[in-house]
């Protein structure tokens, strides 16, 4: 340990911001885990890395520097060979040209080494160096830069680029037809390019990837958060090249171009498997591709992960323990109703229950569930597969989408027999649910004593915890948040804390998140079976009625769920209004 190390960690104990037991517990804790003191002070909250580094720099006499939002040029970041950043644990910030300056940000100043290959890296380039102390986040950002999509995919393209210069000067060249597409979709750059898009797509948390051709170039796009962005754009002649090496993976048709197909691959990352769903698309400026990334760590979570807490939780747990019945969930695509129903299957799969779902798409495999591809095209349907479910004994059925009067009326008949049926329908809310049944169909007098509950959900971006700002209401939110709250049970209100004076949030820009939000939270309102709504349902199913005995439930609508979780920080309100507007 150094003589500044000594007088850091010295401080810190004078100035009461660690006592010297716990120091010598961070200690040991530092050498069982690998890490320096500075990152256990860190994780375990005893300092915060700001102030940390600050006081590192007093000591050292290096003024600090916050890079937070800041993005090295690319240029900058060759002067740094990565392996050396890492290893010395230094990276470029800038360079003063006129003064003939690299700006270098440290973590260890008092590292012989680092300094010693500083000296050398500045002196190659006729650069002296000028170094501040940085955060470790701040370092390890600059790191993650170094392996940007955009970098790593244009040195794959260089190497494509040079193969192709090649073939372009043998003489007997021969133009790109579907056999030297192939061949070249196996060579590294190709299969590097598509490599690099998947492994940033994943670490952006990405649901989706999108190719799309246009007539001079490729936009590949990632839908984050339920937003699509741009993150790179290829040249158009590597287009062919791009796709056949994904219909390879997806053991798809190379030659067929005229019409849409549908695939699968998986691949293995961070000790997790993660399947693809891919579905090409015939357009007038070539094919495009849409990657729907399942990650089966997201797509199976707790409910209470999903935003579902107090009466929604308590009537949905409720709910799945009754032995029949059907449990429908509604709302538009994309609002998360997949991951709701798998979240039920995975607590309803245990040792003793048949659980078969009939899927379109399977999106998760899980062990211990007898999942079902439907397959309308061989006249496997939703209808077909419920009628031979029910030969197979099961305990809980789950059916991907009730679609028609034929699927619907199957599924009441399976909850009127003895099963638990789970499935979703196309409704705006989940009053909407009991006429759009009658509308189908089904007869009323069918549903008192089958359906157990109809819930419908939105996904709203999250706010990120750690960069958000206060936002005032406006008079006009004001009115809103006091009209919807006043129709809220007093009981919810005072177990979430609300009470006026009232505070939103908005998003803030910071560098944990670019864009101020982190994830989806959904939004939630559940309507139960009770005596009053079934003698509603034989009399007069209107959604007025409906709406009453919902009121009287004391159920919380998506607007008043939403309304909640934004006083206490977790959504932004106007967020909550734009997605139940649409």
């Amino acid at each position: 340990m150094s003589v500044k190390q000594k007088n850091l960690l010295d401080i810190l104990i004078e100035k009461n911001i660690v006592s010297a037991a716990a120091l010598e517990e961070i200690r040991k804790e530092a050498e069982l885990e690998n890490e320096s003191i500075e990152e256990v002070l860190i994780r375990k909250g005893a300092i915060s890395e700001e102030k940390l580094y600050q006081l590192k720099g007093e000591i050292f006499k290096i003024p600090f520097r916050n890079l937070v939002g800041y993005k090295v040029p690319p240029e900058v970041l060759k002067i740094v060979p990565l392996e050396a950043a890492q290893h010395y644990r230094f990276v470029p910030i800038s360079i003063d040209k006129n003064e003939k300056v690299l700006e270098v940000g440290i973590l260890n100043p008092e590292d012989i080494d680092a300094g010693e290959a500083l000296k050398f890296i500045s002196h190659r380039h006729n650069l002296r160096p000028k170094i501040y102390i940085i955060t470790l986040t701040d370092f390890r950002s600059i790191l993650k830069e170094y392996s940007s999509l955009k970098g790593e995919v244009k040195q794959a393209l260089d190497e494509l680029k040079k193969e192709l210069d090649k073939e372009a000067k043998k003489p007997d060249k021969e133009e790109l037809g579907e056999e030297k597409i192939e061949s070249i979709t196996e060579e590294a750059p190709i299969s590097k390019v598509v490599a690099l898009i998947i492994k940033h797509a994943i670490e952006q948390g990405a649901s989706d990837i999108h190719i799309e051709p246009s007539e001079k170039s490729v936009r590949v796009r990632f839908r984050v958060d339920g937003i699509l962005y741009t993150n790179l754009t290829l040249p158009i002649r590597i287009h062919p090249a791009v796709i056949s090496r994904i219909k390879i993976l997806s053991h798809l048709k190379i030659d067929e171009t005229r019409k849409p197909q549908d695939g699968r691959f998986f691949t293995q990352t961070s000790n997790k498997k993660i399947d693809f769903r891919v579905s090409t698309f015939p357009t007038y400026a070539g094919e495009k591709v849409v990657m729907r990334i399942l990650d089966p760590t997201i797509g199976l979570r707790e409910l209470s992960d999903l935003g579902l807490e107090g009466r929604n939780l308590s009537v949905l747990k409720r709910g799945i323990e009754k032995p029949h019945g059907i449990i429908l969930i509604t709302g538009p695509t994309g609002s998360g109703k997949t991951t709701t129903l798998y979240s039920l299957l995975h607590i309803l799969n245990q040792e003793g229950v048949n659980i078969v779902s009939l899927e379109d798409p399977i999106e998760y495999y899980i062990d211990g569930v007898n999942q079902s591809q439907v397959r309308p095209e061989i006249g496997y349907t939703f209808a077909t597969g419920l009628r031979h479910i029910l030969r197979q004994d099961p305990d809980k059925i789950m059916v991907g989408e009730i679609r028609d009067n034929e699927t619907a009326a199957l599924a009441i008949h399976a909850a009127l027999t003895g099963h638990l049926v789970l499935s979703t329908l196309h409704t705006n809310n989940a009053i909407g649910v009991i006429p759009r049944l009658i509308d189908m169909g089904i007869d009323r007098y069918l549903l008192p004593p089958t359906l157990i509950l109809t819930m419908a959900q939105r996904l709203v971006q999250r706010l990120c915890p750690n960069s958000k700002r206060e936002l005032k209401p406006s008079p006009e939110m004001k009115d809103l948040i006091k009209n919807e709250l006043a129709q809220v049970a007093p009981v919810d209100l005072k177990n979430y804390g609300i009470k006026e004076p009232y505070t939103l949030y908005e998003p803030k820009v910071s560098k944990e998140c670019p864009k101020g939000t982190k994830g989806r939270l959904g939004v939630f309102e559940i309507l139960e079976m009770t005596p009053q709504l079934e003698n509603i349902i034989l009399k007069e199913p209107s959604e007025m009625t409906i709406r009453e005995e919902a009121k009287r439930q004391g159920m919380t609508t998506m607007l008043q769920d939403g309304i909640m979780k934004a006083l206490r920080g977790l959504l932004g309100l106007e967020e909550v209004k734009k997605e139940l507007e649409e």
